[in-house]
């Protein structure tokens, strides 16, 4: 049977976008994703996703993809599905948070441990970069 990951983050986009809120998407960040390294914290990103940030936006069953800007310069990002962590509304915090399977956090540590640019992930993350006083659901 198929997850339902990718279909909750649709519609958490979609609720977002139709009540003019700005849609974020926290990503544990893995040798699959395509992201500007130097903005990777801690092993993780958070992503805008609003109509005014992205182009080309595609939320697939198995990977998120959309080009934007990165300090100026044009940049393809490319998120597989399994390694988003979170999706959520910036102005208020309420969205979804997910598990994130342990395969994608061991694929995230190099045989030193880092995660390219941005620190080192020896585990899956407990919490998920958000707000403070965020409203976010866990789902597993």
């Amino acid at each position: 049977m198929a997850t339902t990951k990718p279909y909750l983050i649709r519609a958490i986009h979609d609720w977002c976008v139709d009540e003019g809120l700005t849609p974020y998407l926290a990503v544990q960040v893995d040798a699959q994703t395509r992201v500007p390294r130097e903005f990777v914290r801690d092993g993780q990103i958070v992503l805008n996703l609003s109509t005014t940030a992205t182009h080309q936006l595609t939320l697939g069953n198995e990977e998120i993809s959309f080009q934007t800007r990165f300090n100026g310069a044009v940049f393809p990002v490319l998120v597989p599905v399994a390694a988003v962590t979170a999706i959520y509304a910036r102005e208020n915090g309420q969205g979804m948070a997910f598990e994130v399977a342990a395969a994608v956090a061991e694929a995230a540590e190099t045989p030193q441990g880092e995660v390219g640019a941005g620190g080192t992930a020896s585990e899956a993350p407990k919490t998920v970069m958000r707000p403070a006083g965020a409203h976010l659901t866990r789902v597993k």
